[in-house]
């Protein structure tokens, strides 16, 4: 017998892949067509890109930086030891759902103070990452809903608390956003899968 319907508990994992699917859906609905071509302009006329995230950001951050390489452009993960200086010529994108990791303020600031581009994907776009960027790509994550302590409250009003953990909203949906802005820099660039293959790692 399922131990979950002995003690008449529910599986909630098709309601949190509904969720993280819904959200997926707001993003893709609430994209502006006019900041992903500026986010594609700067991202191919820089000279460097460098990519910036921490925690699960910053693995998303990396899975990003490996298909920008893929296309040919010039990419770095901020941290790693071959990262070189940054520099008027290049630009930061910045990965964090709340804008106010502290790692992530201090170094957009000093990508600031040597002239490169910042461009910040997070779901505050007043938050203090947000206000020192040159471009705010916008992606949904936790609501105010989320942050309401009173239960009773939260009932009324017919919300409740994301099935998501954490991040998870903002991570996935980040991840999914830069997988179809890689298709979007594609058709851009006039890239094929075959010229992408061609860059992928023989050394495995």
């Amino acid at each position: 017998m399922n131990i979950n319907k002995l003690f008449g508990e529910e599986m909630i994992i098709n309601d949190a892949i509904e969720e993280i699917i819904e959200n997926v859906m707001a993003v893709s609905a609430e994209t502006d067509e006019e900041h992903v071509n500026d986010m594609m302009d700067i991202l191919t006329s820089s000279k460097n890109v460098f990519l910036l995230g921490q925690g699960r950001s910053g693995l998303v951050a990396r899975a990003f930086a490996m298909r920008l390489m893929h296309l040919g452009i010039s990419v770095y993960v901020v941290g790693e030891t071959i990262t070189p200086a940054i520099g008027e010529e290049d630009c930061l994108l910045a990965i964090s759902g709340s804008g106010e990791t502290s790692y992530i303020i201090s170094t957009a600031m000093i990508a600031k103070k040597r002239g490169a581009k910042i461009v910040a994907v997070t779901s505050y776009e007043k938050s203090t990452l947000g206000t020192i960027s040159d471009l705010i790509m916008h992606i949904k994550g936790r609501t105010k809903v989320d942050s309401e302590k009173n239960y009773i409250k939260r009932q009324m009003n017919g919300k409740h608390l994301s099935l998501s953990p954490l991040g998870t909203l903002f991570e996935v949906s980040t991840l999914i956003f830069l997988d179809a802005l890689i298709a979007q820099l594609m058709d851009k660039m006039g890239k094929t899968e075959d010229d992408l293959k061609k860059r992928h790692t023989v050394l495995e």
